[in-house]
C-alpha cells in the first residue's frame, strides 16, 4: 500500500504575523482614539434622541390637531350610536 502524504504540521504562526497598526501606535494615540470614539459614539446617540423626541411631539401636535377636527372625529367615531339611547 502507497502512503499518504501528510502536510508538515506548521506551529503557532504569533511570530509570523506582521505588525498591525494598533502594534505601531503609542499608547496615547491610541487612548486618544478610543475617547474620540467614545464622544463620536455619544454625540450619534444624542443626536437620535433628539429626533426622537421630535418626531415624538410632531406626532402628538398632529393627534392634538385631528382631536380639534371634528370631521376627522366623525370619520373615526363608532358609528353605533344606539348604545348611547
Amino acid at each position: 500500500m502507497a502512503k499518504k502524504n501528510k502536510a508538515p504540521a506548521r506551529p503557532a504562526a504569533a511570530q509570523d504575523k506582521p505588525a498591525t497598526l494598533k502594534d505601531l501606535l503609542s499608547a496615547d494615540v491610541l487612548d486618544k482614539l478610543k475617547s474620540q470614539a467614545n464622544e463620536l459614539r455619544e454625540a450619534e446617540q444624542q443626536q437620535q434622541e433628539k429626533q426622537r423626541q421630535q418626531a415624538e411631539e410632531a406626532r402628538k401636535a398632529e393627534q392634538k390637531r385631528k382631536d380639534n377636527d371634528f370631521e376627522y372625529l366623525l370619520e373615526n367615531s363608532n358609528q353605533d350610536w344606539k348604545k348611547y339611547k
